[in-house]
């Protein structure tokens, strides 16, 4: 509970589960639980019932349990993040019983942290996803954006299957999906019609709402027929100019009017995609993450000549959704896709120039990264990564490189770097033998520097370009769209903490205090010296003010029991 739930973004714990574990010494049901609890309470206290609690195991269990824990705290931080090991360091101590040890480690560790980097990074991860991601930066007034009463999907794949699912649950208006032949359409349906029967199966709808929804989606291999009367079409088909300008084409000759034109591309020119139309304001771009269902992120596209009402309308759609949308401008890549393909290209190269594929990743674990770069490579799939790299490329040659290993990848249909027939994620033999290398090799700090030092340099490019309005945007899209840790609080803290930002462009990218530690103005003195930290904790340190306050509490309820 202490370690796993709190690293699994603070899982909660239900009733059920407290019993059994065993922190619980009693569970009660029905309408009456408040009243039944009450009086089993009043019969412990006047001795008619005894609780009877296990006796703890001091030895090699225990053990066992920290051993654990430190296996899940590095799974999920890489020793990155100091809070998980202090609190594993806190239960193995407690092994030997000692209560008023425990407490005052406790105190020592919630100062010490207190005064650390990484809880003003999570609070401001929070507030980033909590405040900012409900009130999108940029977004256009809400009362501008038009009713949405029909959707249609170009495209029955995977992705386009999802998009159909999530319209259809959030929005609970009829979708349709078209595509080239009948077959793929019924696919697309089937997929939608599956997912309902999952989400009946566990009880997280009921049948009567599952048929409703079944009812609402539908296929056809006419546009016409289908988006006649849709409010809201988007496509998700080959990521290719050509296609997609021709889907848009194709749509714009029989949707209405006011009807709003959405793509989903990763990387392409929203603008470029509506040129050849006769009304290009109306075409916004929608770019989702997958899984669709799992990231929050939505990053909005606004093309040159988009106007505001449709701006307005895609904001209201993605807030009915329930996702995080940020504005960004109409630059190759937008944010996510961007900045991980500098982050991955620098890796990328390094292999390249010759250093082993297992320095490489290792080098960016202290970042706590949910997985490394190749597994999210493997992940997103290696033939779009060289797609987007590709297109940045042709955007950026001074910065971006297409990798000859990557290519090569591709070409001999793998679907990644490594095989886990151990369980683990080892170097595939036949993607080695693939891979051609110079004589450069890095050691894990060179490695980091350099690829730090790239994604400093690009997201301040960005910034300067006005890609998002603010540092803080391209912070919430890492974390809601690329599972960025908390702790770290997106990026940007990391780089000024690491003094990266300030080595590379000159200077930070945030104040300092907004996601580190405060600098106050002067120096203060406390009990202990001088004082670095603001005027606040100044005097007798926060641990000894902590054990005071213990101290009191335990001093006051035993007056109130006498």
């Amino acid at each position: 509970m202490i370690i796993e739930n709190s690293l699994n973004q603070n899982k909660q714990l239900k009733g059920k589960q407290v019993y059994e574990l065993g922190i619980a010494d009693a569970i009660f049901e029905g309408a009456d639980f408040l009243e039944q609890s009450l009086i089993w309470t009043a019969s412990v206290l006047k001795g008619e019932i005894e609780v009877e609690r296990p006796v703890i195991d001091r030895g090699e269990a225990w053990d066992q349990a920290v051993a654990k824990g430190r296996f899940i705290a590095d799974s999920k931080v890489h020793g990155a993040a100091p809070a998980a090991y202090r609190a594993l360091d806190i239960i193995a101590a407690a092994k030997n019983g000692d209560l008023q040890q425990g407490y005052d480690a406790e105190d020592q560790a919630l100062a010490d942290l207190i005064m650390g980097g990484e809880l003003r990074a999570g609070i401001y991860a929070f507030n980033l996803v909590q405040k900012r991601g409900k009130r999108p930066a940029g977004a256009p007034d809400k009362n501008l954006a038009r009713p949405v009463t029909k959707v249609g999907v170009v495209g029955a794949g995977l992705m386009a299957s999802q998009l159909a699912l999530l319209f259809l649950r959030r929005l609970e208006v009829p979708v349709v999906l078209t595509d080239i032949d009948q077959e793929r359409i019924d696919k697309g349906v089937g997929y939608v019609h599956a997912e309902i029967d999952k989400l009946l199966g566990k009880g997280r709808i009921n049948q009567d709402k599952a048929n409703r929804l079944k009812a609402l989606v539908t296929g056809v291999l006419d546009k016409a027929e289908g988006f006649a009367d849709a409010d809201f079409v988007i496509e998700a088909v080959f990521e290719e100019m050509g296609v997609k300008q021709q889907v848009f084409a194709e749509v714009e000759a029989v949707a209405p009017a006011h009807a709003i034109l959405a793509t989903n591309t990763s990387s392409l020119s929203v603008s470029e995609m509506a040129s050849k139309l006769k009304h290009p304001e109306r075409v916004v771009g929608f770019h989702f993450f997958n899984p669709v269902a799992v990231l929050p992120l939505l990053e909005i596209v606004r093309g040159e000549k988009t106007d505001d009402a449709s701006l307005a309308t895609a904001f209201a759609v993605a807030k009915k959704l329930k996702k995080t949308a940020v504005l960004v401008k109409d630059a190759p890549a937008f944010v996510v896709n961007r900045i991980l393909t500098r982050f991955m290209g620098e890796i990328q190269n390094v292999i390249d120039e010759g250093t082993p594929v297992e320095v490489a990743e290792k080098a960016v674990e202290p970042l706590g990264l949910p997985m490394s770069p190749l597994v999210l490579l493997e992940l997103v799939g290696p033939a779009i990564g060289l797609h987007v790299s590709e297109t940045l490329n042709k955007a950026f040659p001074d910065r971006f490189t297409v990798s000859p290993n990557l290519k090569a990848v591709v070409e001999a249909g793998k679907r990644g770097f490594y095989v886990y027939d151990s369980g683990k994620p080892e170097l595939d033999p036949e993607v080695a033998a693939l891979l051609k290398q110079g004589d450069t090799v890095l050691t894990e700090e060179q490695v980091r520097a350099r690829v730090l030092d790239a994604v400093a340099q690009e997201i301040g490019l960005m910034l300067d370009e006005g890609v998002v309005a603010e540092a803080q945007d391209i912070d919430l899209c890492l974390i809601t769209g690329a599972g960025w840790p908390f702790h770290l609080g997106g990026i940007t803290p990391y780089l000024d903490r690491e003094g990266v930002s300030e080595r590379v462009n000159g200077k930070r990218f945030l104040e300092q205090g907004v996601a580190s530690v405060p600098r106050d103005a002067g120096q203060h003195t406390d009990e202990e010296g001088p004082c670095a930290g603001p005027s606040l904790l100044c005097g007798p340190s926060v641990a000894e003010r902590l054990r005071r306050g213990r101290r009191v509490a335990h001093g006051e309820r035993n007056e109130r029991r006498g």
